[in-house]
């Protein structure tokens, strides 16, 4: 991934807080002579490793597990926050109209080598535990333990543990870092006059960014 120096977000705690926040992940594995892409949602365990690590579950039929089983290293993206820029919010652009179109996004990359745990007990306990993360927001979370056990075997059953250790984890934070004060402050108005939820949480990162860097 292309990372200039000012868009480069090298905090683990905010790399962290992406994943847990969007937890879609895109596995990217060696297929062959091809590569796959699979969309799988990953749990992060932040007490192991240098980086942490990524836990989940795949379907037994799903394809990817004979890439697994290579020992090739994958390519995990977790893709933030994003909105179009206009450059009409640009307060510069009365000033010289030197004003482009672009993107603004926050992506993490994180690299490592998936091991396979065909394991019950370890795929209940990591679905509790990414069911119990998910959950905490609601009035009534919902937990395994509510479905009854006999259908919750049989689901298990026909799923696969994943885990990957991060060796590396690198973060692009795209947030109008290289604009001046008067463009950064248009910009977050712009996004928050959309009325879109994902250009509010862009006119959040661009506000936050400067404050917490």
């Amino acid at each position: 991934m292309y990372i200039p120096k000012h868009f480069e977000e090298q905090r683990i705690e905010v790399l962290h807080e992406l994943i847990r926040s969007h937890s879609l992940a895109t596995i990217i594995t060696q297929s062959g002579e091809e590569l796959n892409a699979n969309h799988i949602p990953l749990h992060l365990v932040d007490s192991r490793g240098q980086f942490g690590v990524l836990q989940g579950h795949v379907a037994r039929a799903n394809p990817i597990l004979k890439d697994l089983e290579s020992g090739m290293p994958s390519l995990v993206i977790f893709q933030g926050p994003e909105a179009y820029i206009s450059p009409s919010w640009y307060a510069t652009k009365k000033e010289t109209g030197k004003v482009v179109p672009t993107w603004n996004y926050a992506v993490v990359h994180a690299h490592g080598i998936f091991r396979i745990i065909d394991d019950a007990a370890w795929v209940r306990s990591q679905l509790e535990a990414f069911t119990s993360h998910n959950e905490a927001e609601f009035d009534e979370p919902w937990a395994v333990s509510d479905a009854p056990v006999e259908y919750t075997d049989k689901l298990l059953s026909a799923i696969v543990g994943i885990e990957l250790e991060i060796t590396s984890l690198t973060g692009k934070w795209k947030v109008s870092q290289n604009q001046p004060a008067q463009n950064k402050t248009s910009v977050i108005s712009g996004l928050s006059r959309t009325g879109q939820q994902r250009d509010a949480e862009m006119a959040s990162l661009v506000c936050d960014f400067g404050k917490s860097k």
